[in-house]
């Protein structure tokens, strides 16, 4: 059992920062690729940004492109995931999610390929 843990959700006025961390328990946590996703009530969980397992490619959802930015340390089993110029449409909740295939070549965006997800943190951006 692999547990998720997020952190670093709050409020922020518009055009301010934020940035989230995810902490991994898995062992093995660099040979998969990481994700976030976000969702607001009553619509579809929405992909915002993964990063490969080895960490030398990254991929964005066209709302978050130029403003968010993922990473990972390995060594600290930890994603990042830096957003700046926040708007307010960005308010979800904010969940990472980890890859259920080992040393996958590509990035996926679909929820379905990631099998291991947090509990989610709460990001507000006010106008």
């Amino acid at each position: 059992q692999v547990q998720l843990v997020e952190s670093g959700g709050g409020l922020v006025q518009a055009g301010g920062s934020l940035r989230l961390s995810c902490a991994a328990s898995r062992r093995t946590f660099s040979n998969y690729a990481m994700g976030w996703f976000r969702q607001v009530p009553g619509k579809e969980r929405e992909f915002v940004a993964a990063i490969r397992w080895s960490g030398d490619s990254t991929y964005y959802g066209d709302s978050v492109k130029g403003r968010f930015t993922i990473s990972r340390d390995n060594a600290k089993n930890t994603v990042y995931l830096q957003m700046n110029s926040l708007k307010p449409e960005d308010t979800a909740v904010y969940y990472c999610a980890a890859d259920r295939v080992a040393l996958r070549v590509g990035i996926s965006t679909r929820p379905g390929a990631y099998d291991y997800w947090g509990q989610g943190t709460q990001v507000t951006v006010s106008a």
